[in-house]
């Protein structure tokens, strides 16, 4: 039997029975870019298990798995004997007539809600060490790639005559195969909806965010991070003038609210934000939080500036998506990097924003990056087309897996009187916070005399906080189990 209800879901979701991607994972994807988007109200009870396995032809069990989806993300309540309800919230936009307003999910902004400058024509952080063993913020292992794979498919490339033709010029908006294959492949894995026009790709997270604020902040804006938040993105936002401040973060990340009551329509300009897994705690933007921050975006007019720097590294089967899969209205410019799982040399940053802001932002990359690497380009959009990313992705997420869960029983069992820590679902470090009797900075300089470095820029101490970042993907089982016995020495030495 018909309802308006049901008939809603037969027009916004649309199934590729083709596709690798299980059913229930492409419906539940659709059903949170459509609560993102104001099409599932807030409140609004969702039809039954039999009814809409009737209505998209598949089995009920399979609606099953993506309500059970929805509310493992927190997307949706499954109220005893009431139904299965999508979440609520605190602020909300109040639409009228939202079905009269219903487009595609597939469709993605072609033009920014938001005004920019249009052109007509730092010390450094990081700090290294010889020691043998090294704790960082969070980096793979490039031991885990295969160098013979890449070297294959990079000298393949070479080899072909089309693209040798291309090093005698030079092509600002680099190689359109690689664009063309990287926008399947961040529609598929992020649940975005872009074509080539949507990309930007750089060297760097780093040289994204740098273009980005060039066009978009001017000096005395106010832009808005986590505390704590990413010095090297505060590093470039403050070399652009910009006024960078901090608004809370618990375990469900940032404080939006925090935001609408400490500020005024258009006295930010942008919030830089990374939902999958915030920098440095780790902790995942909740659902009811990213409906906030989009629909305050909408209503305060400032852009959120999203980086997922580590998207590919999840442990767990529920697909968080990225907030600039829900953005109808253009507030979001989304920053990444592609391959990080490589080698250095075969990783890429890239921008996702809509048409008008890539234009530009191309203007800028031509200044500091006006040839690119087109080979190199080729060749990762090969490894994409050919399945070798995501054969390679899937081996190595079994042993960061592994590495992460010994960790964290390394310190459930030495540490456990002294540290707390919560497992976090990805990524390739933990957020630990010690006790605050000791100085983590005694503790670094004693390690490192015991052949383990580690960098000050992981260290987070003063009066209310201590607590380190420890980065475990980079070090195999034997490397982990003596850094942490180090670690374990040290502490003892200051106890």
């Amino acid at each position: 039997m018909s309802s308006p209800v049901l008939d809603l879901f037969s027009s916004f979701v649309l199934i590729d029975r083709t596709s690798v991607q299980p059913i229930y994972l492409q419906v539940s994807q659709q059903m949170i870019n459509a609560v993102q988007r104001g099409y599932l109200l807030v409140g609004m009870k969702l039809p039954g298990t039999r009814a809409l396995s009737e209505v998209l032809q598949v089995h009920r069990k399979t609606v099953i798995a993506i309500y059970d989806e929805l509310e493992a993300q927190g997307w949706v309540e499954v109220r005893p004997n009431k139904g299965t309800f999508v979440v609520n919230q605190s602020h909300q936009v109040k639409m009228d007539k939202p079905y009269e307003k219903l487009v595609s999910l597939a469709k993605y902004p072609t033009s920014t809600g938001f005004k920019f400058r249009q052109s007509t024509i730092l010390d450094n952080p990081f700090e290294f060490s010889k020691n043998h063993l090294v704790f960082n913020d969070g980096q793979p292992d490039i031991r885990l790639t295969q160098m013979q794979n890449l070297s294959r498919w990079y000298s393949a490339s070479m080899k072909r005559k089309h693209n040798l033709k291309r090093l005698t010029g030079h092509n600002m908006e680099g190689s359109e195969y690689f664009r063309e294959q990287l926008s399947n492949y961040l529609n598929f894995s992020r649940g975005l909806h872009i074509s080539k026009n949507n990309l930007l790709i750089t060297r760097s997270v780093e040289m994204s965010l740098y273009i980005i604020s060039q066009i978009l902040l001017s000096k005395g804006d106010q832009v808005l991070v986590g505390d704590l938040s990413m010095f090297s993105a505060n590093m470039v936002f403050q070399k652009m003038g910009a006024r960078v401040r901090t608004i809370p973060v618990d375990e469900s990340g940032i404080d939006v609210d925090y935001i609408r009551i400490h500020f005024k329509p258009g006295e930010v300009r942008i919030v830089h934000v990374t939902p999958h897994h915030h920098y440095p705690t780790t902790v995942t933007l909740s659902a009811q939080k990213r409906i906030a921050l989009l629909q305050l975006a909408q209503e305060y007019g400032f852009i959120i500036v999203e980086d997922d720097y580590d998207y590919d590294f999840q442990y767990e089967q529920m697909a968080v998506m990225p907030l600039a899969s829900g953005d109808i209205h253009g507030m979001v410019v989304y920053v990444g990097s592609f391959g990080k799982s490589l080698a250095p040399a075969f990783r890429t940053g890239f921008v996702v924003a809509p048409d008008n802001l890539v234009a530009e932002m191309r203007k800028y990359l031509g200044i500091i990056d006006r040839q690119g690497d087109l080979i190199m380009e080729q060749a990762l959009g090969e490894m994409i087309e050919e399945g070798e990313i995501h054969r390679h992705l899937k081996k190595s997420m079994k042993v960061y897996r592994e590495r992460r869960d010994l960790l964290c029983e390394i310190l459930e069992t030495r540490f456990n009187e002294i540290v707390e820590f919560q497992k976090p679902s990805g990524g390739l470090a933990l957020w630990t916070t010690w006790d605050k009797r000791f100085s983590l900075f005694q503790l670094a300089n004693l390690c490192k005399k015991d052949d383990l470095f580690i960098p000050k820029n992981l260290l987070y101490q003063n009066n209310t906080l201590s607590a380190m970042r420890l980065g475990f993907g980079h070090l195999n089982e034997n490397e982990l189990e003596q850094a942490m016995e180090i670690l374990r020495r040290g502490m003892m030495k200051i106890t």
